[in-house]
């Protein structure tokens, strides 16, 4: 039997032998064939025949089928809103704290390797789309206009209180609020909303917005009690899409995005341990709800790995406890979060190999620093020194021992278990402010919560300031006050002609004589106050005081 392969081969030689009269005739064939089957189809038509025997068809009575999702959706989506943020032109001043996402979505979470700086183009897919506020002219040069942003959030409390992402708020100068049942009218930015507070080291913020009548919320579940392989439902503003629903389960907990350590070896992202999740997450879908099936918050969906800027089945979310504990904390007087610390740092995960060599294997932390002045040092801490309890409680790694000594409030004293050269001993260590504390190892610069005396009213006021020099006071005959350093464009300051240079003596009646006084009056301003300056220009020392004043938007 001849194979195929020298049958083609015979056709080839008698094709290129002159022998085309008989493969033209197959071919010709074969074509007649086709054409003829293709009009035989085609003349194939209805037949003149009598249906009166056909039933007609009926649209059925609607039937409410066994499907748990749409009641939840029915119950928390009125809650869900649509966040959009307005980010006015301005000189940049430092690069914004980026979002980083996992480089490899099977690694290790807990190496503490920094990998997660990624590459740029995913940290300018996440800051543009997913609500943050990078991209084009985000990092240098003078930005041509306005730029906005989306993003999701969800309402707590029926007098407008509203919590999001914190990138996604981060530096706005205007922040709108669309509800759910707003009308989809793409002409209107939304209801104006005022934010309350920030926390950075969890990426939570809280907004508020006015509004005549109570608002629906959402109910807040106990993220503790959630499972892998539960079933889980993200709602948010995917694209712009509002109302957005996807569903999945829970694909891990206690997972981490590594983004390394600041200057100082702290890490940025300590207190994140998020809920991974394969619920479709898209841009836009940032700081919107992750609910279970008994329609309770038990996330806010935070980020996403991906590589097609899209949704490829791992998405991460806060959860709901964390939220709940900071949110209490950001709607307090300070509207600040405040954690203890004691001035130690530590690796974030050591092999289980080290624990065996230095005897403590069983669990436990070994000090590879002390803050220098801080509780820890003061109390006797040294390197090496292996934390095994907290309070008579055994820590056994360094998750715990954070959770525990961040829960404790400044000015209280925890009793450390350590062993030091196989002996073990007992410490009465101090608690302190952790901001400050680190603030204090940065020079004092304050990365997180609290703002700086000069830059203290930047956000409410758009202004930053300075003491006022000697010779300047002299010159136009004050004693004290602040300068104007710089001028926020389209900010309250710059929409009075509150300008750079000017000399601010006064606010509302109150002496400025220095950044202490000019901190004092700042602070105690809330929306829709009536702010007047009193202010000396230095180019004309002899003209007097000048009043310069307003209304503080709400």
């Amino acid at each position: 039997m001849e194979s195929p392969n020298r049958s083609s081969r015979g056709l080839w030689t008698r094709v290129r032998n002159g022998s085309l009269t008989t493969t033209f005739t197959v071919l010709a064939t074969l074509s007649i064939g086709v054409l003829a089957g293709s009009m035989l189809t085609g003349k194939v038509s209805a037949k003149q025949v009598n249906s009166s025997d056909a039933q007609p068809l009926s649209i059925p009575n609607p039937v409410t089928l066994s499907n748990g999702f749409s009641a939840i959706v029915k119950q928390v989506g009125p809650a869900v809103v649509n966040i959009n943020v307005e980010t006015l032109p301005k000189q940049p001043t430092s690069a914004r704290n980026h979002r980083a996402m996992p480089q490899d979505p099977n690694g290790d979470d807990d190496q503490g390797q920094g990998q997660g700086q990624g590459d740029q183009g995913m940290q300018d897919f996440f800051n543009r789309f997913f609500g943050g506020q990078g991209g084009p002219g985000g990092q240098g040069g003078q930005e041509a206009g306005p730029r906005r942003a989306l993003g999701s959030g969800f309402i707590v409390d029926p007098r407008g209180y509203i919590i999001t992402n914190n990138h996604v708020v981060d530096g706005a100068d205007h922040i709108y609020v669309k509800l759910s049942s707003d009308p989809d009218d793409p002409s209107s930015q939304g209801r104006p909303a005022t934010l309350i507070g920030t926390d950075k080291d969890t990426d939570i913020a809280v907004i508020k917005i006015d509004s005549k009548e109570p608002l629906p919320t959402v109910k807040m579940g106990n993220s503790d009690s959630i499972q892998v392989g539960d079933w889980v439902l993200a709602i948010g503003t995917p694209f712009g899409e509002r109302n957005t629903v996807s569903a999945g389960i829970i694909s891990a907990k206690d997972r981490t995005i590594d983004e390394g350590g600041d200057a100082n070896g702290v890490a940025v992202n300590e207190f994140q341990k998020f809920i991974q999740t394969d619920a479709a997450i898209n841009p836009g879908n940032s700081g919107g709800p992750l609910v279970n099936m008994a329609a309770q918050v038990i996330g806010m969906n935070t980020a996403i790995f991906t590589q097609s800027a899209g949704s490829e089945g791992i998405g991460f979310a806060m959860p709901s406890n964390t939220i709940i504990n900071v949110y209490n904390q950001l709607i307090g007087p300070e509207h600040k979060v405040v954690r203890g610390s004691i001035g130690v740092q530590f690796q974030a995960a050591e092999s289980s190999a080290v624990g065996r060599v230095y005897g403590f294997a069983n669990g436990g932390v070994i000090v590879s620093e002390v803050v220098p002045n801080g509780p820890a040092a003061k109390a006797g801490v040294q390197p090496k020194d292996i934390i095994v309890s907290v309070d008579g409680n055994p820590i056994k790694n360094g998750d715990q021992l954070i959770q525990i000594v961040s829960a404790k409030r400044p000015g209280s004293t925890v009793k450390l278990g350590i062993i030091r050269g196989g002996q073990h001993l007992t410490l009465d260590v101090g608690v302190t402010d952790r901001t400050k504390l680190y603030a204090n190892m940065n020079g004092g610069s304050d990365q997180s919560n609290s703002s700086n005396p000069s830059d203290v009213g930047q956000n409410m006021l758009g202004i930053t300031v300075q003491p006022t020099s000697q010779a300047t006071a002299s010159h136009i005959h004050i004693n004290g006050g602040v300068t104007v350093t710089s001028v926020k464009p389209g900010s309250f300051a710059d929409n009075i002609g509150l300008g750079q240079g000017a000399v601010i003596t006064e606010i509302n009646r109150r002496p400025i004589t220095d950044e202490a006084s000019y901190r004092s009056v700042v602070t105690s301003l809330k929306p829709g106050d009536d702010v007047v300056f009193v202010v000396r220009d230095p180019r004309n020392p002899n003209g007097g005081d000048s009043y310069v004043g307003g209304t503080l938007p709400q």
